[in-house]
């Protein structure tokens, strides 16, 4: 047995980007993006925003501040609370939901990841190879007449694809395993910055050469014919889960916050950065893609297919397309750090072991599991794991792990979460750690008892029968 250190912050400011760190990924420089390309975009970012305000950011208060109580993983701060709440520890679960959770996004999100680092290694190469020739500013990928294929023969090149996510995973495990203050805390002070600098400078960029006029009034100008059932569905899981509620990440990140922060100013500056970053990427993307005549609603294919050949024709292409993938890079690590550290945090309590055999043990497990997800692109295309299951019939490998996680287990934790605080958990306990008093604590129970229980669950229950949405 070996004993077991309790970490934490060495700073709110550490918290905070780290916090945001884990907030920010994929879900919101591709996914946002795409779902306010597909869904017209004005009218979906309005709904999105009040989302996030009034369902959102209750969830992360609340998440965090289990997490605080607690001092521990996420299902035994759950069981804490539950404990000191003198109510069944059956209540925990969403810990443990979301703890199964963080395991299985990872394993997709890191070949996901890979992708991103293939196309890091693409820029890399035609930037150097255009400052070789002469030209370092010229359009990138010079001479390439079928960019759209390039996702095709990665998927096609399983050596390729497991090298991607072989890298990506060891970077994320032996960041982990450094430790909180050593290892994340670190890697979000230098990443975290690096990469809002980086987000800035790209959307200025597009505001000088791209359509910068034309991608304001396609984000901010409300069409509300486009609005649907279907549409506020998708903002309001947009909303949720961008923010890494339901994953155990901020429940896990909680647990190291000294008691002199005060929890809900501090949420509120995680979810408004969250989705600044998700606007300021729209900002950042429908310039360029208006500016070459590209589709705004290309959906996946927007990042991996559309923007490198709206890169191929701007000027100094070559270099802005590399500083936007390693920008894609930065987030999506800062996320998987905290996937990881949600399951290896719950490993050292649960089996009493060290920290670096906790995170190379589950994360090896991970990239196993995340194998198969990248075998799924080609060799294994055909395997159904849930066929039986009419939502996932078609659904490969990874496309079932994908969707399980954010149809079923995500809004599950996230519902359990805000029952139990809402309802079950000691009020006094609860109030204490929010620091809020006066209307707003009385508007966050309101919230937290009444609106984001209706609000998840139509969620869950949407995703398991879509055809309610026809």
């Amino acid at each position: 047995m070996v004993a077991v250190k309790q970490e934490g912050w060495s700073s709110r400011t550490a918290f905070i980007l780290a916090a945001v760190g884990a907030a920010v990924g994929l879900g919101n420089i591709w996914r946002f993006p795409t779902l306010a390309g597909e869904n017209g975009g004005g009218a979906f970012v309005l709904i999105y925003i009040a989302c996030v305000v009034l369902i959102g950011l209750p969830l992360v208060l609340s998440e965090v501040l289990v997490g605080r109580n607690g001092r521990t993983d996420a299902y035994h701060s759950a069981e804490k609370l539950a404990t000191d709440s003198n109510v069944s520890k059956g209540w925990a679960s969403f810990g443990g939901i979301g703890i199964s959770a963080a395991f299985l996004i990872l394993t997709f999100y890191s070949v996901v990841a890979g992708w991103v680092l293939y196309y890091v290694g693409v820029f890399i190469g035609d930037f150097f190879g255009n400052l070789t020739s002469g030209a370092p500013f010229a359009g990138a990928l010079a001479g390439e007449t079928d960019i759209p294929k390039r996702m095709t023969d990665l998927f096609a090149n399983n050596t390729l694809l497991l090298s991607m996510h072989t890298i990506f995973m060891f970077l994320t495990i032996a960041i982990v395993a450094r430790g909180v203050t050593d290892g994340i805390e670190k890697a979000a002070t230098y990443l975290m910055p690096t990469f809002f600098v980086l987000l800035v400078c790209i959307t200025i960029y597009g505001a000088f050469v791209g359509e910068f006029g034309k991608a304001i009034a396609f984000l901010f100008t409300p069409d509300f014919s486009k609005l649907s059932a279907s549409v506020v569905n998708e903002a309001l899981g947009q909303a949720l889960f961008s923010m890494s509620v339901g994953s155990a990440a901020l429940i896990t990140y909680g647990a190291y916050v000294p008691n002199e922060t005060k929890l809900a100013p501090t949420a509120g500056m995680i979810a408004f950065a969250d989705t600044g970053v998700a606007i300021l990427a729209g900002l950042m993307i429908f310039p360029i893609v208006f500016a070459v005549g590209l589709d705004a609603a290309a959906g996946p294919t927007l990042v991996f297919q559309s923007l490198p050949i709206a890169f191929q024709t701007m000027p100094a292409g070559s270099f802005v397309g590399l500083l936007f993938f390693v920008l894609i890079f930065f987030a999506a690590l800062t996320s998987s750090i905290s996937l990881l550290e949600a399951v290896v945090a719950w490993a050292i309590k649960k089996f009493q072991c060290s920290r670096a055999i906790a995170a190379w043990g589950v994360g090896g497990v991970i990239f196993l599991v995340g194998v198969a997800c990248a075998l799924s692109l080609n060799i294994w295309s055909e395997v159904r794991i849930l066929g039986f299951w009419g939502i996932f019939a078609d659904a490969n490998i990874m496309d079932t792990i994908d969707g399980f996680v954010g149809k079923v287990l995500l809004p599950v934790a996230a519902l359990i979460t805000t029952i139990f605080i809402g309802w079950k958990a000691d009020k006094k306990l609860v109030d204490d750690q929010t620091s809020l008093s006066g209307g707003k604590l009385a508007f966050y129970r309101f919230l937290t008892a009444w609106i984001s229980p209706i609000a998840v669950s139509l969620i869950l229950i949407f995703g398991l029968f879509p055809s309610l949405l026809a």
